[in-house]
């Protein structure tokens, strides 16, 4: 038996179950790294605002929330392995739905169906390792979280490498999730599966519900879930979009975000020794708000990856120590608690903060559009794209279309109000750069709209900030009263007394 196995998982192959729940959570990863990776190339072939594209980033979180609502509950019931036969299935279909979308309707659904089956693996998996490793939840929590955004370096590097070789499909990119998906298929679908914790200790379905909505450490928990899943989740989703905007390589900075945030998880055993979750917390928050913040000014390639170095130390402990910590403090809360920490951080990120920055994002491009220079751009489209267009062949001819269409309404606005209309004239400005027009006036549309792009989503950073000084006060109080209490203590269900767990 392995030096951390358990009596409990006597007859389960635990190494096997760990591994295939790692690939599990690559699948989750590798879905939010190139939905990240393909934003800007949605925005600009179905001509959508940054709100739109919000929704749609958007839906991939807070459709994991959902699922979580749902299925964590039955966890328990229903069994880890169903679940995970289901998020299979999600994955193939929802990255099969969006690959042939029309517009924004079947991308947002798409992009919802994979985050059902993001959801999925979240709701199995947690406490699934768990109950593999009951003596050692907050360490192996973390290692089982390696593998997000460990994830997501693998697929931001193979979306960054199908660009390099001159593949720019975004179809291509979304199948990447594919392969993923299919391995941990292989890995976990047929496999025996453990007993959830709160089912071994008998922890009936009524104590696992009062745990968790009774309980004010619980309550105080699901608020802080909140804001550090939107200090964590909703600049990462806009990282790509908004530093390619500004001729950085955002896919790369999210590579290297994601990076140390995988390695420093790996290692997480000492830290957790030294510091304690409540510590690590504390040091959490006040990184990341100092990392976030620099980097809501990075205009340059050395900046992006200097913040983003800091932006990282700061945020990747959070989501698994969360959890680490609400499995060792409120244990009777079990699967529905570690669920439903899950749903309020991807329900609050997908929900709220990833369209509200994307509003924010939207209303400082159109602040930053210089008008004069704009204007210039639809004359020139009424001026030279008709003739352009009628030398296209016919299936070439619907871009072109649009943008000139697109230019005559900004410009009827323009004449009748003096002032261009928000949201509006960035997306015909959009569908100039994106008519496939061989011409001056597509080349000046991208270098009055990119510049806008970036500054506008620097700024949505900006505004997500504030959550870390508030929670900076609420785990410094936990810490400190941790420290009162002679050290951080992990509740175990059956146990009489506490163990302490580091100062």
């Amino acid at each position: 038996m392995p030096n951390d196995a358990h009596p409990s998982t006597v007859g389960i192959n635990q190494q096997r179950l760990f591994i295939g729940s790692c690939l599990a959570l690559v699948a989750t990863s590798v879905a939010f790294a190139t939905v990240g990776a393909i934003m800007l190339a949605l925005k600009r072939e179905f001509v959508l605002t940054n709100e739109e594209v919000g929704w749609i980033g958007g839906a991939a979180l807070w459709g994991f929330a959902i699922t979580q609502l749902i299925f964590s509950p039955l966890c328990d019931s229903l069994g880890m392995r169903l679940l995970l036969r289901l998020a299979f299935l999600a994955h193939l279909l929802g990255a099969l739905i969006m690959m042939v979308s029309t517009g924004f309707w079947m991308l947002f659904s798409g992009a919802l169906v994979i985050a059902m089956g993001n959801g999925l693996v979240e709701a199995a998996c947690n406490p699934l390792v768990a109950a593999l490793y009951p003596d050692n939840k907050t360490i192996k929590l973390n290692q089982f979280h390696v593998w997000f955004p460990g994830g997501i370096v693998l697929g931001g590097l193979a979306a960054y490498g199908l660009d390099a070789i001159g593949i720019t499909s975004w179809q291509i990119k979304l199948a990447l999730i594919l392969i993923p998906t299919t391995l941990y298929g292989v890995m976990l679908l047929t496999q025996k599966f453990p007993a959830t914790e709160g089912v071994q200790s008998g922890v009936s379905m009524g104590e696992m519900f009062k745990a968790t909505f009774t309980t004010p450490l619980m309550l105080l928990m699901l608020l802080c879930m909140a804001m550090t899943a939107s200090i964590e989740l909703g600049p990462n989703r806009w990282v790509p979009a908004v530093l390619e905007a500004g001729g950085i390589a955002g896919i790369l900075v999210l590579v290297w975000i994601n990076g140390l945030m995988a390695a420093m998880r790996y290692k997480a055993g000492a830290l957790v020794h030294r510091l304690s979750p409540t510590g690590i917390l504390l040091a959490s928050a006040l990184v990341s708000g100092i990392g976030l913040f620099w980097l809501s000014y990075a205009e340059s390639g050395v900046m992006a990856f200097a913040s983003a170095t800091v932006f990282a130390l700061g945020v990747c402990y959070f989501w698994p120590t969360m959890l680490g910590f609400v499995s060792e403090r409120i244990p009777k809360s079990g699967a529905l608690g570690l669920g439903l920490m899950g749903a309020m951080g991807m329900a609050v990120v997908g929900l709220a903060t990833a369209p509200i920055m994307g509003r924010i994002a939207d209303q400082y491009v159109h602040q930053q559009l210089p008008e004069a220079r704009t204007v210039s751009v639809f004359q020139g489209v009424e001026a030279m794209f008709p003739a352009a267009m009628a030398m296209m062949p016919e299936e070439q001819r619907g871009d072109v279309s649009k943008a000139i269409e697109a230019s005559d309404a900004v410009l009827q606005h323009y004449t009748q109000n003096q002032e261009l209309p928000p949201n509006q004239t960035a997306n015909a400005l959009r569908t100039v750069i994106d008519s496939g027009v061989a011409s001056e006036v597509v080349g000046e549309a991208s270098s009055i709209l990119g510049p806008a792009d970036n500054y506008g989503g620097r700024i949505s950073f900006r505004y997500v900030v504030p959550l870390s000084g508030i929670l900076v006060l609420i785990f410094g109080l936990l810490y400190l009263n941790d420290r009162r209490a002679g050290g951080y203590k992990v509740e175990r269900l059956g146990a009489d007394s506490s163990k302490p767990a580091g100062m």
